[in-house]
């Protein structure tokens, strides 16, 4: 899998003009959602070049993010007579970039695609890496291919356009990415004030974000060994994001992570050791912006079978989760019984 190339902007229109001019392609193309389409496009259309690009667009939301929508994108795509010479645009969130980067990947076996994720989320985590997808069977990205952008342009103006619970929702994959990374980190996003966003800061914690992710996308890009480092709180995490979108009461994806690093730091405390002081920083952290996802105890059967069909599981199906023994020191391939499993959903439901 290649290197993509990612780009930290100040100026879209000029790096995107820069980034066209490096593509030989017959068609342009660009994807977009509703609300991409209205907030978004108008600030990358006047690059030189883009007067030639046919949008795309679909709907808002994960509930797109189908093989439904997926078949439009395609169709689209061969009506108006895309080759394998053509080149995507993705602009948008992670929805956007994930099912616009497999419609890439598999139309006409392959044609190049450039993300400009417009979510914090998508910015930190969806648009970089390589991974693309769509749910299916009620599971998320169920159904995708690693298949890398040639480029991602990423530009934290997009993000003044955006709501507060989706720059929380990126900003949990941020989180994230400091637990992994080091304790320095890890205290400087706790510290970050959302009651007063400072975008300069913000940028600079985005590039260190993405960063991260790259080193350990190019360690291991199709997710044998350390990459799976990305997957802390996110078996519990997709677990209850599917029973959200299940009960068709969906929850934005950071929001889903969130609640799953409480999860899966409180197994971390218990099995590999993390320390309570910190597992408790970061789950007041949590508590504080992210409020909690209701469910009881009844429904644990059903977030343990959600967990059961995590593409990361071994092939005996016991459940695999990344977990840490300290801020910045990863444990992969680590499992943990039904049992350890209801007893973190305890700890959740008794501190959230």
């Amino acid at each position: 899998m290649g290197k993509q190339e990612v780009i930290i902007s100040k100026n879209i229109c000029q790096d995107l003009e820069k980034v066209l001019a490096k593509h030989s392609y017959d068609k342009l193309f660009i994807l977009t959602d509703e609300h991409t389409k209205r907030c978004c496009l108008p600030l990358v259309q006047k690059a030189k070049g883009m007067e030639q690009a046919q949008p795309i667009s679909i709907g808002v939301e994960d509930v797109h993010k189908n093989i439904e929508t997926l078949a439009y994108v395609w169709s689209t795509l061969s009506k108006e007579e895309g080759t394998r010479h053509s080149l995507l645009i993705n602009l948008g969130g992670g929805m956007v970039t994930d099912l616009g980067g497999f419609a890439a990947a598999t139309f006409k076996r392959g044609i190049s695609y450039i993300n400009i994720p417009t979510t914090l989320l998508a910015m930190v985590d969806a648009s970089v890496g390589g991974k693309t997808g769509i749910n299916f069977n009620g599971l998320k990205n169920e159904i995708g291919a690693f298949a890398p952008a040639d480029q991602v342009l990423i530009d934290s103006e997009f993000l003044r356009t955006l709501d507060a619970e989706n720059i929380l929702s990126g900003y949990a994959e941020m989180l994230k990415h400091g637990l992994i990374r080091s304790t320095e980190h890890w205290s400087e996003l706790l510290r970050f004030d959302f009651n007063d966003i400072n975008y300069h800061t913000l940028r600079e914690l985005i590039g260190k974000s993405v960063e991260i992710k790259e080193g350990v996308v190019e360690m291991d890009p199709f997710e044998k060994g350390i990459r799976k480092a990305l997957n802390l709180g996110h078996t519990i995490g997709h677990a209850f994001e599917s029973f959200a979108l299940n009960n068709e009461n969906p929850v934005l994806h950071g929001y889903a992570v969130a609640w799953g690093l409480v999860c899966e730091l409180y197994l971390s405390h218990v099995k590999t050791g993390f320390p309570s002081s910190k597992l408790h920083q970061t789950v007041q952290f949590i508590k504080d912006n992210y409020g909690r996802l209701e469910f009881s105890c009844k429904h644990y059967e059903a977030l343990y079978e959600l967990m059961t069909h995590d593409k990361k599981n071994a092939p005996a199906k016991e459940i695999n989760f990344t977990l840490l023994s300290e801020v910045g020191q990863v444990c992969i391939n680590q499992t943990a019984t039904k049992k350890e499993i209801f007893e973190a959903l305890d700890f959740y439901s008794e501190t959230m």
